[in-house]
């Protein structure tokens, strides 16, 4: 009987190491525009279970611009923290960072540069428990 429950109680023990060990539910994700000319904007989403850090990127601004006003949009309405924000040179980009914040499921987040046409979005997903590689 002794056997028994040790080996049970290591068997927990096993199962519950690889439980803790898949972490949370992982939502990093990006999106661009797609033009072959012209100003290229990115947005990434960085967090889990809802809980996104959105950062917005002008990949290839003029080298003369060292900063210009960004705004973050959620489901078409302009963010209510921190908008609009001064994204500023940072090497060959122009980048801004949001507090983390929660959105929710399926949002739709977008940037938009000031005196550019061009926004890119990326919804909010949460896809699940990943188990580490």
């Amino acid at each position: 009987m002794r056997k028994i429950v040790h080996f049970n109680a290591a068997g927990t023990l096993a199962a519950a190491l690889v439980l803790s060990a898949a972490g949370p539910a992982a939502a990093d994700s990006s999106a661009c525009t797609h033009h072959f000319s012209g100003p290229q904007v990115c947005i990434r989403l960085e967090g889990n279970n809802f809980w996104n850090t959105p950062t917005a990127i002008w990949t290839n601004p003029p080298k003369n611009v060292k900063t210009r006003q960004v705004t973050l949009y959620v489901n078409g309405t302009p963010y209510a923290v921190g908008n609009p924000s001064t994204a500023t040179r940072v090497g060959k980009t122009l980048s801004h960072t949001w507090s983390r914040d929660q959105f929710d499921a399926d949002a739709k987040l977008c940037v938009k540069f000031k005196g550019i046409d061009r926004t890119a979005c990326e919804y909010v997903r949460d896809i699940g428990d990943r188990a580490p590689l």
